[in-house]
């Protein structure tokens, strides 16, 4: 006796159908991250305005009077801060208000997107901003260089008017590093009193710059400039002497102060790059921080 199977009924075992390795819906909203980026750099806009003008009440070009450099560029980085601060949370906060709720995903994949969404509106915001500022700077560089162009232009055509009408005449306003060592190879043991008073100005003003440059001036160089005093005031050699030392002593005070100046803007150019990288890093944290706490506040809420 042979038994028989019996196919099983139609769509009892049947499979079921395979189901999607991957969603259609992209993990970004860029509508969110546009519209978050638009009004963190307005508001980034708005708050910059403002410490600009907050800075400029604050300075005087009045010695003694008004905030100093370095004051002033600590105050300008914490203004910075505040600004990526406020400026990165609004707009974090409305690009994790203004997605698309993402049905059927983990917590954490959520969490993870929310804050990916607010690091490309910090990131977007930023790259427009730089932009913008390039596009201005760079309209103000070519104004400026239009400028200097002309002014050189009329400049060169005066110059060459001159030239034609003194060409026999040389140049004597042409810069000549080694003047000071011709001056000190044909030095008399006394000044010349028939020399004019520019020529004696000039070797004076040579002298002068060469001992700033290198930090102190000879004393056959001092020597020289209280007989260069004395043969052309009548002042005894005495007070030649030291009207060149209070003339010395004035010269340096003022280089002194110069560099002094140089190095206030530099520690202010370093406080500034600082406080930009920082406050670039604060923003971008708050960015993401605001994001995932509007998207969360957008999933209870809806």
């Amino acid at each position: 006796m042979s038994s028989t199977t019996r196919p099983a009924p139609a769509g009892l075992y049947a499979e079921p159908p395979p189901r999607p390795l991957e969603t259609a819906i992209s993990g970004v909203s860029w509508a969110a991250v546009i519209g978050g980026a638009l009004t963190a750099a307005a508001v980034a806009l708005i708050l910059l305005t403002l410490g600009a003008g907050f800075g400029l009440a604050s300075l005087s070009p009045w010695a003694g009077a008004g905030a100093k450099v370095t004051t002033f560029s600590i105050v300008g980085g914490v203004w910075l801060i505040v600004t990526q601060w406020l400026a990165s949370g609004v707009g974090g906060y409305l690009t994790g208000r203004l997605r698309t709720k993402w049905a059927g995903l983990h917590t954490h994949e959520v969490f993870f997107r929310d804050t990916a969404n607010g690091f490309l509106m910090w990131a977007l915001a930023t790259v427009a901003g730089v932009v913008l500022l390039a596009s201005a700077a760079s309209s103000v560089v070519s104004g400026t260089a239009s400028l200097v162009g002309n002014v050189a232009a009329g400049a060169a055509a005066g110059a060459g008017q001159g030239a034609m009408q003194s060409a026999d005449r040389p140049a004597t306003n042409a810069p000549n590093p080694t003047a000071y060592f011709v001056d000190s190879l044909f030095r008399a043991d006394r000044p010349n009193t028939n020399a004019s008073d520019a020529d004696i100005k000039a070797e004076s003003g040579r002298i002068l710059l060469n001992g700033l440059h290198n930090g102190e001036v000879p004393t056959a160089d001092r020597a020289h400039l209280a007989h260069l005093v004395a043969a052309r005031t009548g002042l005894p050699q005495a007070d030649a002497e030291k009207r060149v030392d209070d003339v010395l002593a004035q010269a340096k005070e003022a280089e002194l102060k110069v560099r002094q100046a140089a190095e206030a803007a530099r520690k202010a150019g370093a406080y500034a790059s600082i406080f930009a990288a920082l406050s670039m890093l604060i923003g971008a944290f708050i960015a993401c921080a605001a994001a995932a706490l509007g998207g969360q506040q957008r999933d209870e809420y809806s």
